[in-house]
């Protein structure tokens, strides 16, 4: 099964056609009844975009449970640091009081990335920085930065990231989305006769009928995990935007569909975009107590799947020249979308959490500061989610062309080991590793 295939498998026929996806399944206890990214999943697990309604509910629960931001948290900062040493100190004091977190800390002090990761033996404590502010609610109910929009990293998503950070060497963090072989043979099998089949509505209801639903697997992290959850909304989102269910929030940048008009299609192709992890070579001192994730953490890939007549997999070639000018589209735009779109953000959110566990565990940070955190890798609860399994495929058509394209699955994946494995010594980070350190018993600064 191929992994994190953050997009869509195509078949291509008269006329343009894009499926897109929701999910099914459930999950067990204690589960959040809210939408992520724009996406909600219902008792039932079945996915779909997150309505009006639904994002009502969403900021009157979070306007009626949130608290005021702290006042020398509100101010925009490229540099924030918080103690892992004392944020576990700050959850454990919370436990001890039967007491809820409150939001500064759910929040993680309003970080928006992971920029550094510094190290102090001398104080058996490890420091993660990064750009930050005061936080809000954006459109779709997620808490973002109050002026710049993106979403904050959450400690939650941290939590799931370090619990995983040993299985994530041999076992990718990933979710897919795969279309049945029975199901694509159907699918095939009503192509042949689609002039029977009556008008578009017609054809819509038959394809659908004959696609049935697609399988959902989440593999690194629990199912139910808000960290996967957000991989879904994530590969949800990029898939309505490629084929067409609504417009990007960014000008300038068509969807698969509209470059498929342009640009035609090859027969039988099914193309599929997947999220992967961009990451430059991380910097490191000589001495490996101060490290800098650099890149913009995300990009798109592509290729294609071919499928024989019994509807299994034949083998892939090389993308098509439309699929690729929009994965191209998407990494080199994907900093902006992350910008006007949280979903995109919050993906990136969980990367650099996911790197920076990975980080901690590859080179031994945690036994080098010799620090401990039985609250976030055990203790503290982590909130559970309906966990999909299933996807309900969903037609949309646009013409011209020669072609129809069948849009069918998708996912997302990253091995977080390669990226914390990959480093080069520059000297200037341990320069910021002293700029940085505090050390006097606050969690932040």
């Amino acid at each position: 099964m191929t992994r994190l295939l953050f997009g869509s498998r195509l078949l291509c026929y008269p006329l343009v056609l894009a499926l897109a996806i929701g999910w099914s399944q459930l999950s067990t206890a204690q589960i959040v009844q809210q939408a992520v990214g724009g996406v909600a999943i219902d008792a039932d697990g079945v996915v779909s975009v997150q309505t009006e309604d639904d994002t009502q509910a969403l900021r009157e629960k979070r306007r009626a449970a949130g608290e005021q931001t702290p006042t020398d948290l509100e101010a925009w900062t490229d540099l924030r640091a918080v103690s892992l040493k004392q944020l576990e100190a700050k959850i454990a004091e919370y436990a001890a009081a039967g007491e809820p977190l409150p939001d500064a800390i759910k929040y993680l002090a309003g970080l928006q990335r992971v920029q550094y990761v510094f190290i102090y033996p001398e104080r058996n404590d490890i420091v993660i920085a990064g750009p930050a502010e005061g936080w809000d609610m954006d459109a779709l109910g997620n808490i973002v930065g109050a002026t710049t929009r993106r979403p904050v990293l959450l400690l939650d998503d941290l939590m799931v990231a370090l619990r995983t950070r040993e299985a994530s060497r041999l076992e990718a963090i990933s979710c897919s989305i795969d279309p049945t072989a029975e199901g694509i043979k159907r699918l095939r099998s009503i192509m042949s006769r689609v002039s029977k089949l009556g008008d578009r509505q017609a054809i819509k209801r038959h394809f659908e009928a004959a696609m049935g639903q697609q399988t959902v697997s989440v593999t690194g992290v629990p199912a139910t995990s808000h960290f996967a959850r957000t991989m879904v909304a994530a590969d949800f989102r990029m898939k309505r935007l490629a084929m067409n269910f609504e417009p990007a929030p960014i000008g300038d940048m068509p969807s698969f569909l509209h470059l498929m008009t342009s640009n035609g299609g090859s027969k039988n192709m099914m193309p599929r975009w997947w999220l992967a992890p961009n990451y430059e070579p991380m910097a490191r001192d000589a001495d490996g107590l101060a490290w800098e994730l650099r890149g913009p953490g995300v990009k798109c890939m592509t290729e294609e799947d071919h499928f024989d007549a019994d509807g299994k997999r034949a083998g892939s070639a090389k993308a098509g020249s439309a699929a690729t000018r929009w994965a191209k589209t998407l990494t080199d735009r994907y900093t902006e979308l992350a910008d006007h779109d949280s979903a995109f953000g919050k993906l990136r959110n969980v990367m650099d959490l996911a790197v920076v566990a990975a980080l901690l565990e590859h080179h031994q940070l945690l036994s080098l500061a010799s620090l401990d955190l039985p609250q976030m890798m055990q203790a503290a609860p982590v909130a559970q989610y309906y966990a999909p399994t299933k996807v309900d495929s969903m037609v949309s058509f646009v013409k011209p062309g020669r072609h129809w394209v069948a849009s069918v699955s998708g996912g997302v994946q990253f091995l977080p080991w390669l990226v914390a494995d990959n480093t080069e010594q520059v000297d200037e980070v341990a320069k910021v590793r002293e700029q940085v350190s505090a050390g006097d018993g606050r969690w932040y600064w």
